[in-house]
């Protein structure tokens, strides 16, 4: 396999085994470099395997069945792969205050769905940086956070 393919296979599992819909946190210590970044418009920036660990600890909490997915075909070059996904959850769970823009009390019972793009950088097998640019925008509309005119 080129370096692209196994770049696309970690984030492949990546997404199915972080992102998907059953979270397994093991892939984190697997696949995830020691000082990796998340960065997400909806959310404080998280670094290193501990922060990630525990931001999708809550947030999985707050969101059940929180579920996010695949809507192309990945795109790799060099160190970095591309892909683009859609996703969301109801929230049943307890109160959620990690959106930059406010909190949710506990089981407000709204749904979000919304699409985003990420670019996820790969050194020697492992995540460093996954960066997404998310329609945060229609998420924190559907939870109420925000009002549209």
């Amino acid at each position: 396999m080129t370096k692209q393919e196994d770049n696309k296979a970690v984030v492949v599992r990546w997404f199915t085994d972080f992102w998907g819909e059953t979270c397994d946190l093991s892939v984190v210590d697997d696949i995830a470099a020691p000082e990796m970044l998340l960065r997400y418009s909806l959310h404080e920036p998280r670094r290193g395997r501990d922060d990630i660990k525990a931001f999708m600890t809550g947030f999985r909490a707050a969101f059940p069945d929180l579920n996010f997915w695949a809507t192309a075909d990945l795109i790799a070059e060099g160190d970095y792969v591309v892909g683009q996904w859609e996703g969301g959850g109801t929230h049943t769970g307890p109160a959620f205050s990690d959106f930059l823009v406010g909190s949710l009390p506990a089981a407000t019972g709204r749904t979000m769905r919304f699409t985003g793009t990420t670019v996820l950088k790969v050194v020697g097998g492992r995540i460093v940086e996954e960066i997404g640019l998310d329609d945060g925008v229609a998420a924190l509309t559907q939870l109420g956070l925000i009002k549209t005119a």
